[in-house]
């Protein structure tokens, strides 16, 4: 559901009682734990348990296991996410009583008001990219508060509210939410075609990032990862246009040199020179900013690593876009060293499978084996014509060595029917494939 952006964006201390519906999810579940560290009453309902609701119970906020029209009877704000539909009876309820209601976006910015807002941006690398400013910052001194579609692998968590001006948040283009932030600064790591569905064609989804550059405060700053033809475009234009931009390359090798960083791989170092540049653009000393990007461990579901049973290694990322495949591909190449690489791949979204499932098929032929799984629907319907077999099947490795597993189980017994000492196993996908790697790594116990 998508709801439009209220012209008065109130701060989070005027919102009274916040209510999220679905707030286990990585956007939510970000918000309402900065809310709660501000003292703002907050409850939330999501369909399953988990971690993150375990986390937010403990630090005050009344969770519910599924929706009921009766979580909402003393509520004043009802916040929902894109994945929630529009028959969900506290959505239907909060309507009737004529709660305010607000989409994600506007309950970011009224958590980001009065802060200094630095937005990352961009189709892939935002989590990865806004972690890594995060740490770099936190390193030189300043305790920014942050918003982050993950959770970073040091602290656990994807959120707190720091007590420095500075507010890092990652600004998702999926809705269009980023369009209402006003942020102070900008990195933007790259852009190109994805969310189709919100945008319609690629040259709307690339007008929408010269749009968000326009939201910035003038005396702010532009960063961007010159590698990218829509990202350097970007910055071309908005240097022509008067405002400062840095532009950054991944190809640079001399700019971290002798720095480990935590994965290998050339859009890796971009991400942390992005980083590196927003930092010293805000006025902190490089190398303290390196140190922080030197300690930076991860951020759950960006290559992490999982486990190892039975001498194969497990790892776990998000990447569900053609390029993210072929990054993180790259990457496990790299981390796996003699070993094979076997990878199993959710698609994510029948829109996205829909435009872009030969692409997905075609980065796939990196691995040395492949199982598909079936397309992880979220907030669509199924398609009978889209399906994760038809992915399989742009694969251009041997038949053999690609399966077709739709379950998650089906998936995981594949794998491990398949793997052998030395490999690495790696799940890919922004939807329950997570899951399959924990299994993998039973199984192999067993």
């Amino acid at each position: 559901m998508r709801l439009p952006v209220p012209e008065e964006m109130l701060p989070a201390d005027r919102l009274g009682r916040v209510h999220f519906v679905g707030i286990g999810g990585a956007g939510l579940s970000a918000i309402a734990r900065i809310m709660l560290a501000r003292g703002v009453p907050v409850s939330g309902s999501d369909g399953t348990d988990s971690p993150t609701l375990e986390a937010l119970r403990a630090l005050g906020a009344r969770v519910h296991l599924g929706h009921d029209a009766v979580h909402v009877h003393d509520v004043d704000t009802l916040v929902v996410s894109t994945a929630v539909h529009e028959d969900n009876p506290e959505y239907l309820e909060a309507v009737r009583q004529g709660l305010r209601v607000l989409p994600r976006s506007a309950a970011l910015a009224s958590v980001m008001a009065g802060r200094r807002v630095i937005a990352v941006a961009g189709t892939h690398g935002k989590t990865t990219t806004t972690s890594l400013l995060t740490v770099a910052l936190q390193a030189a001194g300043a305790d920014p508060a942050y918003a982050i579609g993950g959770d970073l692998a040091a602290t656990g968590v994807n959120a707190a509210d720091g007590s420095g001006d500075l507010f890092v948040a990652e600004a998702d283009e999926s809705d269009g939410a980023f369009l209402h932030y006003a942020p102070y600064a900008a990195i933007v790591t790259n852009i190109e075609a994805d969310h189709l569905d919100q945008w319609g064609t690629p040259e709307a989804y690339a007008a929408a990032f010269d749009e968000f550059a326009d939201t910035l405060d003038p005396d702010g700053f532009l960063v961007c990862v010159a590698d990218d033809p829509g990202a350097a475009a970007l910055a071309e234009r908005h240097r022509a246009a008067g405002r400062r931009v840095v532009t950054v390359s991944g190809q640079d090798a001399a700019a971290l040199d002798g720095v480990t960083l935590w994965s290998p791989g050339e859009h890796y170092r971009a991400d942390a020179l992005a980083a590196l540049a927003a930092g010293v653009e805000l006025g902190y000393r490089a190398e303290d900013l390196v140190r922080g990007l030197t300690s930076y461990t991860g951020t759950k579901r960006r290559m992490e690593r999982k486990g190892e049973a039975a001498g194969v290694r497990v790892y776990d990322s998000y990447a569900h876009h053609p390029t993210e495949i072929a990054g993180d591909l790259q990457a496990a190449r790299a981390v796996a060293g003699e070993g094979r690489v076997l990878v199993a791949f959710q698609p994510h979204l029948v829109s996205r499978t829909r435009i872009f499932g030969a692409a997905m098929g075609a980065a796939l032929g990196a691995a040395d084996e492949v199982v598909v799984l079936d397309v992880y629907l979220a907030r669509e319907e199924a398609d009978p014509a889209v399906t994760g077999a038809s992915v399989a099947a742009g694969v251009p490795l041997p038949p053999e060595r690609v399966a077709y597993a739709p379950d998650l189980e089906s998936a995981a017994a594949e794998l491990v029917s398949r793997a052998r000492p030395g490999d690495l196993v790696l799940t890919l996908g922004a939807g329950t494939v997570t899951q399959v790697g924990p299994r993998v790594l039973e199984l192999l116990d067993g």
